[in-house]
């Protein structure tokens, strides 16, 4: 057996248990050993360049660095190895992630993510951007910042539709746009309804032992009823606002709530704002095709003076609006586990929502009467200062105030006269 084969059986050996630095100094002792021409029997035996053969020469050479390694339990001197992309170029995330926002799939409320892109057309396109970096560099920075690679499963919900992820793309083409204008962008929705009273909530908390605080069976308390959660979650205040209504999920109770977020904050944050984005669910009380709805958001308009442009999702992809995944979630795990006894204990609760980015939450109790059924006829329609845009009209469009002069008139309660 000659020394390549004798040298490479006893590398694959010890591999298994050999660090980085166990290889190099092992390798650097083998080379040693042969003498002259060592370093390159060793590199071609078990696939090691000889630049770091080398190095685990000089290492073995000097006792103090050594001793100082294994002192501080490092593999590789301080500052050795090559830095992070991340810290070379500290545009390269925020580009990545601008990328890869309008095209993450998957569910939003987990902390995996999944893009459909692959990461070559990524790294292409960042290296037109003016961030040199290979796909593997980019596979590697999209590991960290919580993406996966996964197969297509489980994502039939919403996909079929030919423009789906075509309007994803449109909303977020118009949210920057709003923002870069100093506009608010709000995403609105309707959180799952509470029964209130001592019922089962979801979650643990820390409670003496053998006393439980619950009733067995889930059936409304007539007295006590339900609440119903509508949230409107500003994107870039990262600020939000719930009315917790008591009678019936409606359009005007979602744009009542609407106006009780600008009157409360959305004025104060925005006092020169002339126009207002809102992203909403394709179905629902605040659906693209309810009429109700538009006709309200038209009595919104005329009250405050904004230009309100409209962006639904797809249909079957609730999920994806913002308000689930950055307000919602979050409601949700700081009520975890306590029964909603009351309405003010759950416009408390969701008052107190906070994160450690900043998230701020106000709530309030809406007593007021929502009927169903209300009937929205033509000529109501035709009166509407609705125009849809060139893009899916039906899921974009805008309405305009009648008198543009008039902003933020300050009525107590906004009302749909029908």
């Amino acid at each position: 057996m000659n020394d390549e084969s004798r040298i490479s059986e006893k590398f694959e050996a010890l591999r298994g248990v050999m660090d980085e630095q166990m290889r190099r100094l092992w390798a650097a002792t083998e080379a040693l050993a042969l003498g002259y021409g060592g370093v390159s029997v060793v590199a071609r035996a078990i696939g090691m360049t000889r630049p770091t053969i080398t190095a685990g020469i000089k290492e073995l050479s000097d006792a103090s660095h050594l001793a100082s390694m294994a002192l501080k339990h490092r593999v590789r001197r301080e500052g050795a190895g090559r830095p992070r992309l991340t810290n070379a170029d500290t545009g390269l995330c925020p580009a990545l992630q601008e990328l890869v926002e309008s095209t993450t799939r998957g569910d939003p409320m987990s902390p995996l993510r999944w893009t459909y892109k692959s990461v070559r057309t990524m790294a292409a396109e960042l290296n037109r951007q003016g961030h040199p970096v290979s796909h593997q560099a980019v596979s590697e920075v999209l590991q960290s910042l919580g993406y996966s690679l996964q197969v297509n499963r489980k994502t039939r919900e919403g996909a079929g539709h030919p423009d789906r992820n075509a309007q994803f793309e449109y909303i977020a083409q118009r949210a920057k746009q709003f923002q870069r204008r100093g506009q608010p962008v709000i995403s609105v929705d309707t959180k799952k309804k509470e029964l209130v009273g001592d019922f089962k909530n979801a979650g643990q908390e820390w409670h003496p032992k053998g006393q439980p605080v619950v009733r067995v069976h889930d059936f409304q308390d007539k007295d006590l009823g339900k609440a119903i959660p509508y949230g409107v979650y500003d994107l870039s205040a990262n600020a939000g606002w719930v009315s917790v209504g008591i009678d019936h999920d409606t359009p005007e109770f979602d744009v009542e709530s609407i106006y009780c977020w600008w009157r409360q904050m959305g004025r104060k944050t925005y006092p020169q704002a002339r126009e207002l984005l809102i992203t909403a669910d394709g179905g629902g009380s605040n659906g693209s095709r309810v009429r109700l709805w538009k006709v309200a958001l038209q009595r919104l308009a005329d009250v405050t003076g904004l230009k309100i442009a409209v962006c639904h999702f797809p249909p079957g992809t609730s999920k994806w609006n913002k308000i689930e995944h950055r307000m919602f979630c979050h409601i949700t795990r700081n009520w975890r586990g306590r029964p909603l006894e009351s309405h003010e204990v759950i416009v408390n609760l969701i008052a107190s929502t906070t994160t450690t980015k900043g998230l701020r939450v106000r709530a309030a109790l809406d007593t007021d009467a929502y009927p169903t059924g209300v009937k929205v006829e033509d000529a109501t329609m035709a009166t509407l200062h609705l125009i849809p845009d060139k893009f899916h009209g039906d899921w974009n469009y805008t309405i305009a105030p009648e008198h543009p002069d008039q902003i933020n008139k300050k009525p107590r309660r906004l009302r749909t006269k029908l």
